[in-house]
This record gives structure tokens, sequence and C-alpha cells, in this order.
């Protein structure tokens, strides 16, 4: 845990507009704030094709990794935001080549 002393540091050596991000964000008020500028919910509920789905839920309880990123990537939106997204659906091969990366 960081001590109230290193922030406070911290704080001091940053750039005024940074500092100033950083202690609004410790409002109580900082989220419901941003979301009034960012909304995170979309405009309209997407439907889910099923047949893609059951491979999703498949792939999940076989504890499949290759093939639960393979299904997830065949949807429009993946379902988390990563930069690793678009590099993997021009080249799904690298799947293959980085298990690790796959696995974690």
């Amino acid at each position: 845990m960081v001590k109230k002393t290193s922030v406070r540091f911290v704080v001091l050596c940053m750039n005024d507009w940074t500092a100033l991000s950083i202690e609004y964000a410790n409002q109580r008020s900082y989220l419901d704030d941003l979301f009034s500028v960012y909304p995170t919910i979309p405009e309209g509920v997407r439907t889910i094709d099923a047949t893609k789905w059951q491979q999703v839920e498949q792939a999940f309880e076989d504890q499949d990794h290759l093939t639960l990123v393979k299904a997830l990537l065949k949807f429009d939106l993946f379902p988390i935001k990563d930069s690793y997204v678009a590099y993997l659906r021009r080249d799904v091969s690298a799947l293959e080549r980085n298990p690790r990366t796959v696995s974690e």
C-alpha cells in the first residue's frame, strides 16, 4: 500500500493538470461524472449469434483457451478492449505461435 506522504510527493513532482486529474479522480463522484461524459453502455443491445455463443461456452467449459479465443474473435466486438485483438484478427496463426498469451 502506498503511504500518503509518498502520494503527496509524487503529486508535487508532476504536471499541474495531472495532479488535478488525480485529485479529481479521488473524489466520490468521479465515476458518475465520467459516465455522464463517456457513457459505457451502448445505445442498443446487441444480439449474439446462438451458434457462435455455444462455441464460446463449450470452449470455456472444456478450458480450451485456444478455441475460446478463436471463437471470441469471430464476434464483431471482442468482449474486452485489448490491443492484441486487431493483430490476432489479422494473423490468427499468431495464436498457435504464442501459447502463453492465449492461456494467460
